[in-house]
């Protein structure tokens, strides 16, 4: 008998909010639209829609600044549109937490997904960004309680990367 698998989305809204996360930022995406949707049904939690990637660095950086900790969900081709963005919360030394669903990889079928699914955690890393990835469900909700407290423990920046593999193949 198999067993029930695990419920990832439920168990990483029920982190977030145990970790005081008090606003979410997000460009819709597939990979995320569980979470996203718990967290728009939870009237302690504002969400924002962004228009591009970087303005949830800079969300972060204000919610921070007023007392509030945030995450940011969005996918691997976002990455690249928040490299300058990123420097804010690195050289401002305030915490960060991103949660970043992967594209490019396991049996993508979009050749646009490649270049930036290749570079995400060397690009995260090269600005200053800690990544932590995760292949599994068990893992994912381990390292996002793991990461979700050294960001807001220790004022650090941290990516937890969910690999498409975790999601399953994107289909058009």
């Amino acid at each position: 008998m198999a067993a029930e698998p695990r419920d990832w989305p439920l168990e990483l809204h029920r982190i977030l909010r145990a970790e005081d996360v008090r606003q979410m930022c997000f460009v819709p995406d597939a990979g995320h639209s569980r979470l996203i949707k718990l967290c728009q049904a939870d009237p302690e939690m504002a969400t924002h829609v962004l228009t591009t990637e970087e303005e949830g660095i800079a969300i972060a950086a204000g919610a921070w600044l007023g007392g509030q900790r945030s995450v940011v969900l969005m996918q691997s081709s976002g990455v690249g549109n928040c490299i300058n963005m990123l420097s804010l919360p690195v050289i401002g030394r305030f915490p960060l937490l991103m949660m970043v669903t992967m594209r490019g990889e396991w049996a993508e079928f979009n050749p646009w997904q490649m270049p930036m699914g290749r570079a995400t955690e060397a690009t995260l890393n090269a600005i200053g960004v800690a990544t932590v990835r995760a292949e599994t469900a068990d893992d994912l909700v381990e390292i996002t309680a793991s990461s979700a407290k050294m960001a807001y423990g220790a004022d650090q920046q941290i990516a937890v990367i969910i690999s498409q593999r975790l999601l399953g193949a994107k289909k058009w």
